[in-house]
Formats: structure tokens, sequence, C-alpha cells
């Protein structure tokens, strides 16, 4: 299931189904999961642990050294979960002592061609990453988000699940749960209503969520005043309680 040209360092711990293309180096400290598939020319380096099913195409780079200038060569990891795709001339670092030391990839992940993740990123499961999408070191993006077509956010941004980036939107601040952003920075546009009904949300979830936003961005509130208001409701309607925590753990401010 090794091609014959692929180099595997004699460290690497490699299922023995995993498929590995022409070309490709996985050097030491790697760790790769049964049913992982990776095409040819992929640079694999370590410490790294990919977990099952994973598919890698050609030309990725996954588990390189942190683009960190404060880098001096220490042991940080990568740490990438189940069933994701990763695409053509993906870039994938490694953590930095910055930070928690890892980059963490969850599962089902749909990440397409020329995506970069920079260190110390913490991504959730079955999020969507458009061609080119950018996150700089240290951002958190939560489960269901979806980064159109060159889309990134600033370091240390938190990007909240089912979050919706558009096409060149540049997110320099956090961006709320449920929350659809665009332009440059990125501003509020609504929630992401098509998004949640493809996740069975209910029509009054839906309205729900959208009354929450409305508290948030139209009604003039200051920030604590809207939280005080949507954590009463919260308690009778729970599906606001991840737009919540997003209002409470925001550390860089929300857009705008």
């Amino acid at each position: 299931m090794i091609h014959s040209t692929a180099i595997v360092s004699d460290t690497a711990v490699i299922a023995d189904d995993v498929e590995i293309g022409p070309y490709c180096v996985v050097g030491d400290n790697v760790e790769i999961a049964a049913g992982t598939r990776i095409d040819s020319h992929v640079v694999i380096n370590g410490p790294t642990v990919i977990g099952k099913d994973n598919r890698i195409y050609q030309f990725a780079s996954i588990g390189d050294d942190p683009q960190d200038k404060k880098y001096a060569g220490e042991p940080t990891g990568l740490v990438i979960g189940d069933r994701n795709t990763i695409r053509e001339f993906c870039t994938i670092s490694r953590g930095t002592t910055q930070d928690r030391g890892e980059t963490i990839i969850g599962d089902d992940n749909w990440i397409m061609a020329y995506v970069h993740i920079a260190h110390d990123c913490v991504v959730g499961d079955k999020t969507i990453m458009a061609n080119n999408a950018t996150l700089a070191g240290h951002v958190h993006v939560g489960d269901w988000v979806i980064f159109a077509g060159f889309s990134g956010a600033h370091q240390f941004c938190r990007i909240g699940a089912h979050a919706f980036l558009g096409m060149y939107a540049g997110v320099n601040r956090d961006v709320p749960a449920y929350t659809m952003v665009a332009g440059q920075p990125a501003v509020p546009r609504g929630i992401n209503s098509e998004g949640l009904k493809r996740r069975d949300f209910s029509a009054q979830q839906i309205r729900n969520i959208k009354n929450a936003y409305r508290l948030t961005y139209r009604q003039g509130k200051k920030l604590n005043e809207a939280i005080d208001e949507i954590a009463a409701l919260s308690q009778e309607q729970p599906e606001l309680i991840p737009f919540l925590e997003s209002l409470r753990s925001t550390e860089r401010g929300l857009v705008r």
C-alpha cells in the first residue's frame, strides 16, 4: 500500500491499510491510522497524528514547522481527526509553545485547495473551507462553520458554530455562532438561516436565533444588556446557548 518511490521514516507508525502514493515523504514521529489515503507528492512531518479514513490529495504540506518567527524548533504537534478531506496544495502547520503547542483539526471537515491553517488553530467538526481560505495563528473555529473562497480570519479570532463567512470576507474580530458575515473588514449580515434549515433546526428555533441576533445587533443595546436578555431566553430556548457563549467568551470583540 506504500508506493516504492515514497520515503517513510522508520519512526512513523502507519496502519496496515494506509495508502501512500508516489513521491510522498512521511517524516519522523508521524502516526497515520487505518483507512487513510494519501495521494502523490504529499509531505507530512511530525510530530503529527492523523486519524482514520482521511483523504489527502497531492502536493499538500501537513505538519511542517509553524510560520512563526518566534518558533525555535520546539517539538510541537498537529492532530487531525477522522474522515477529513484535504485537497491539493493545502498547508497545515504544527503548533507553537506560545499557545497549547498543538494545531487541532476535528472530524469530517472538507478542506479545499490552497487552504492554509496556521499554527495553534483549533478547528471543530463538519466545517467547509473553500479554496484559498486562510486561518492565521491561534484561530478557533466551531462545528459546521463555512468559509467561502478567499475568506480569512485574523490571529486569535473565534468563529462560532454554524457561522458563515462570505467570499473574500476578512474577519478581524470574533464571529458569534450562527452569524453570516461579509466584506473587508467583515460585518454581520444576519444569521445562517439556510444552513440551519439543512441541519434540521426547526422554524421556531431559527426564529429564536434571529431574535437573539436582533437583540445583539439591531436594537442599540449594550453587549452586557443583550447577554442578560439572551441568557434569560436560553433557559427555555437551548439553541441560543452557542450564540450566548460566543458573546460571553469574546476577547477581541465582536464583528460589528
